[in-house]
C-alpha cells in the first residue's frame, strides 16, 4: 500500500471516531478552513465553522455507530487525494424504534503543511428509488 493510500485511510479512521465520539474538535483538525461540504441535511456549505454548525451538529448527536466501509477507493498523487466509501450508522424513528441509515461519502484531502485536510466532502444517505423523490413514469 503507498504511503499517501495508508495515510488517506488513516484519516478516514480518525473522522469515523470523530463523528462516532461526537468530537467536534477532532473532526475540525481533519478539514480546511475553507472546505465546501455537501451532505442530506445541509445541501452546500462553505467553511468550516458552517460545517461543524450546519451539518455536523445537526446529525452526529443523532446517530449511533458511525461506520465507514473499509474497503473504500483511495487515490492519491502528488498533494492531493480523493477517498470514496460507504457508511452506515443507526438512528431513532420518531416511534422510538432503531433504525439503519446508509450512505456514501467521497472526501477530497490536500496535503497542506504536511498534514492531509479535507477541502471538499459529501456525506449523504443513499438515493431513493421511490416515485416520491423521483416522480412516477408516464
Amino acid at each position: 500500500m503507498s504511503d499517501a493510500r495508508s495515510e488517506a485511510l488513516g484519516w478516514l479512521s480518525t473522522f469515523e471516531a470523530a463523528c462516532r465520539g461526537q468530537d467536534f474538535a477532532a473532526g475540525r483538525r481533519l478539514f480546511a478552513p475553507d472546505a465546501v461540504a455537501f451532505g442530506t441535511y445541509a445541501t452546500a456549505v462553505h467553511g468550516l465553522d458552517n460545517i461543524e454548525r450546519e451539518q455536523w451538529r445537526q446529525i452526529w448527536p443523532r446517530i449511533r455507530d458511525f461506520t465507514l466501509d473499509r474497503n473504500a477507493s483511495v487515490r492519491a498523487a502528488g498533494d492531493a487525494a480523493w477517498i470514496a466509501a460507504g457508511w452506515s450508522s443507526e438512528a431513532t424513528a420518531p416511534d422510538g424504534r432503531p433504525f439503519r441509515r446508509p450512505g456514501r461519502a467521497t472526501f477530497v484531502l490536500e496535503r497542506r503543511g504536511g498534514r492531509w485536510l479535507a477541502v471538499h466532502s459529501h456525506v449523504s444517505l443513499l438515493p431513493s428509488q421511490s416515485d416520491e423523490v423521483h416522480g412516477r413514469r408516464s
